[in-house]
């Protein structure tokens, strides 16, 4: 049985990371989730892996290295798959302290317990945008020189060097995942693709940067956590490995597709002035992952997206209790008296 701390693992990525390895994958881990349970974190996405034995779940902040040092030695962690960050742009250009105390201190105190108790992996979930921005030829690869351009970005590039340095100097065993966007089942309503899909439910307008050109390589989120499995079972030590879809697309162009499939008018898209700093390009070449692992992704965007509109017409009651602010009061209904 592996001993796993999953961090942040109620958010978007993580909490599809959990369910996809508690229900369809592996019965040889042992995950025990923390996770501070920001706005962004959600305890009704883990419903699918309440009351398994292999599941625990602790509310708690990563910086409180009294904490996770607890649970390290409680749990006998051996392992660190680290989801937790603030990893909203927006907010990040809005307020950027909390974001330097989540993705920098508090990977730090992971590092730490993971080096006290001799962790045998550290896995640090990263994002293409530490590279910054490409012009309108290129790919990211590992060899890129990180050049982060907002503060959210520049933070898990300082986490980023702090895992490789932790490598360097100690010898302890970290990888690292560097992804591009992610869509899918249980996105916070604030990222574009779930925004947009709700903003014209409700027949509001669709709020697009800029010219609405800004291009991303977009993946589904089971895909990712497929990839990120294979990273921690079986990804080289001191490594990084891109993932990527090879999914470049307009964000005008995501959002026409949104409106046609919900049979609404292109007239709900209003243009906003851009986010300042706003990167252009991101594009990802995954051909480290695809030729040393063997993986691939299995979705196709088409598919994929459709997959994601039907899951937040179905699901509507979920995502109308966060935009409501309701969602406060499920953690006290679920666990005040555990």
């Amino acid at each position: 049985m592996k001993n796993i701390l999953v961090t942040g693992g109620a958010g978007f990525i993580g909490s599809n990371f959990i369910n996809h390895i508690l229900l369809e994958k592996r019965d040889d881990y042992n995950i025990v989730n923390l996770d501070k349970l920001t706005y962004a974190g959600n305890l009704e996405n883990l419903r699918p892996s309440e009351g398994k034995k292999n599941y625990h779940f602790i509310k708690g902040d990563i910086t409180n290295s009294d904490l996770v040092n607890y649970i390290f030695e409680k749990f006998k962690i051996k392992y660190v798959i680290n989801f937790a960050a603030e990893s909203h742009v927006d907010r990040s250009i809005l307020g950027s302290e909390i974001f330097y105390r989540t993705n920098v201190i508090g990977t730090n105190v992971l590092l730490e317990a993971a080096r006290r108790f001799e962790a045998e992996k550290f896995l640090q979930v990263s994002t293409d945008e530490v590279y910054g921005s490409l012009g309108e030829e290129g790919l990211f690869t590992e060899q890129t020189p990180l050049s982060p351009n907002s503060p959210y970005s520049s933070s898990k590039a300082a986490a980023d060097m702090m895992v490789l340095a932790f490598h360097h100097t100690y010898g302890m065993p970290v990888v690292i995942t560097r992804c591009s966007n992610n869509y899918g089942s249980y996105q916070f309503p604030e990222k574009l693709i779930p925004l947009m899909i709700i903003n014209a439910l409700h027949n509001k307008k669709l709020p697009v940067y800029g010219d609405g050109m800004n291009v991303r390589d977009w993946i589904y989120v089971i895909d990712h956590n497929k990839a990120i499995d294979l990273v921690f079972e079986k990804g080289r030590t001191g490594e990084v490995y891109n993932i990527g879809a090879s999914n470049e697309m307009p964000n005008i162009k995501i959002v026409k597709l949104i409106l046609n499939h919900l049979k609404k008018s292109d007239d709900l898209i209003q243009f906003v002035q851009d986010r300042p700093g706003h990167d252009r390009r991101y594009a990802i070449n995954s051909y480290k992952i695809q030729n040393e692992l063997g993986w691939k992704p299995t979705y196709t965007f088409e598919s994929a997206i459709q997959q994601t509109i039907e899951w937040y017409l179905q699901n509507k009651n979920w995502w109308e209790r966060i935009i409501s602010g309701e969602y406060k009061n499920y953690y006290e209904l679920q666990y005040k008296n555990r």
